[in-house]
């Protein structure tokens, strides 16, 4: 049984790793810069900081939104071959295609049935948010979920050093242990976000949904993140543990100077399937930082990355970092 002063040492342990990894891959924002489309000339605070006129629930639900049509995207692609229906694509602003996604040939039927949840539960987020809009609703941007050397996952993967330069690329669809990758990719991004946005919500209705978004999200990660521990584990040979803290590194040299990822290696005898603060506390990240990364960008821009002509709505702008 593990006592007191081995759970202090353990939170010892934490907080050391954390700052230890303060500056792992801050040259990844250098190679993001290139990668991750136009670039606009002035830095500022934080996006929530930057509207004009001031941010309202509906612009923090289509935020949300965009990102699901992400996830959707995704996940439906690698469960099923096919992605979200027309009536699920329609709204304000400029509709774009899906670059890219396929169904994935999984030989481990756990993860196979994990996909086709997550793929249902990111279709039902979709539609949640699109009618609690309404006619407020955004249409889909155009979204990059494709595998060529160019592309967001390739790009992701080639700063995270998983992949090397050149003509190189990350096929997230070509086998469960990639399509496990690209999705850790996501899913940590949409708990800080979720977290992150809970605080603006006027709306005690639209908050309460937000916390069950935020609680799926959540599931979802801890899934994928146990999913990758375990085989690890079992398979030291495929690195996929250390894939988790270069993606990581990745992630947190674009969204600022604090540390808010971690991959799921072990501190010190305990896995670390739950990314915490020293409080035991979720991360949160502002719209700004979510952006960041998706647009895989340190500086400030309005597309890139997932997003190659930017998001819909009024929350569309990353952070200067």
């Amino acid at each position: 049984m593990t006592d007191s002063s081995e759970m202090v040492e353990m939170f010892d342990k934490r907080a050391l790793r954390l700052e230890d990894r303060r500056d792992f891959f801050r040259s990844f924002g250098v190679a993001a810069a290139v990668a991750g489309g136009a670039m606009i000339a002035t830095k500022s605070s934080p996006l929530m900081a930057q509207a004009a006129p001031a941010i309202t629930d509906a612009d923090i639900l289509n935020f949300a939104l965009n990102l699901e049509y992400l996830e959707a995207q995704f996940y439906l692609y690698a469960a099923t071959g096919s992605g979200l229906p027309n009536d699920l694509l329609t709204g304000t602003g400029t509709r774009g295609a899906v670059s890219g996604g396929r169904q994935v040939a999984f030989t481990d039927p756990v993860v196979a049935a994990y996909a086709q949840e997550i793929a249902a539960d990111e279709v039902e987020h979709v539609r949640f948010l699109r009618t609690a809009l309404g006619s407020a609703t955004v249409a889909q941007p155009a979204i990059d979920i494709g595998s060529t050397p160019t592309g967001a996952f390739s790009s992701a993967a080639r700063a995270a050093g998983l992949i090397g330069p050149g003509n190189t690329s990350f096929d997230p669809y070509a086998s469960d242990e990639n399509f496990l990758l690209g999705a850790f990719i996501f899913e940590d991004v949409g708990v800080t976000a979720y977290k992150g946005a809970s605080p603006l919500i006027t709306s005690k209705v639209f908050l309460e949904a937000a916390a069950g978004l935020l609680a799926v999200e959540a599931y979802h990660a801890a899934l994928v993140r146990t999913v990758l521990y375990a085989k690890g584990i079992e398979t030291p040979s495929a690195m996929l543990i250390q894939a988790t803290e270069a993606i990581s590194g990745a992630r947190d040299s674009l969204d600022g100077t604090t540390d808010l990822d971690q991959g799921v290696a072990n501190i010190g005898n305990a896995s670390n399937i739950v990314p915490l603060d020293e409080n035991g506390l979720a991360y949160s990240r502002s719209a700004g930082q979510v952006l960041n990364i998706v647009y895989l960008n340190n500086m400030m821009t309005d597309r890139g990355g997932f997003y190659p002509a930017g998001m819909n709505g009024t929350i569309r702008t990353s952070a200067a970092n």
